[in-house]
């Protein structure tokens, strides 16, 4: 038997900005509505699922494994549109990536609050 993630539920002040935003920045297919979601689908099949809320909601952590290519223009976009940057989670060290594991890796927040990160290797080099 295998075990696959499937799907998870996030939350947006807009989630038509929020959804499309990650996408954009990913290289993703477009957005797609599923019922009162918008989903983003990832290239595994896995989705987020944008649900918008007026409720207050804490920044969630979401952390996706990233090819080298598109690593490279995540980087050139946020960089290109001043979207604040980081190399670590708690903001230490602005405008800059980590090469942790011989990869490397990016903190950035999305237009609803959410923490993202996009990495290249596994933390502790899992593959």
């Amino acid at each position: 038997m295998t075990v696959r993630f499937n799907h998870t539920i996030v939350a947006a002040k807009d989630k038509v900005r929020s959804a499309h935003f990650l996408a954009e920045l990913l290289g993703l297919p477009e957005p797609q509505p599923l019922g009162h979601f918008l989903a983003v689908k990832l290239s595994d099949g896995a989705t987020l699922d944008y649900i918008q809320t007026p409720d207050d909601f804490p920044g969630q952590h979401y952390a996706f494994l990233v090819s080298e290519d598109v690593f490279d223009a995540l980087i050139a976009k946020i960089r290109a549109r001043g979207i604040q940057h980081w190399a670590d989670p708690r903001g230490h060290h602005p405008g800059e990536i980590n090469t942790h594991d011989g990869g490397r890796g990016v903190y950035f927040q999305d237009p609803s609050g959410h923490y993202m990160e996009a990495i290249t290797v596994p933390y502790g080099g899992w593959r």
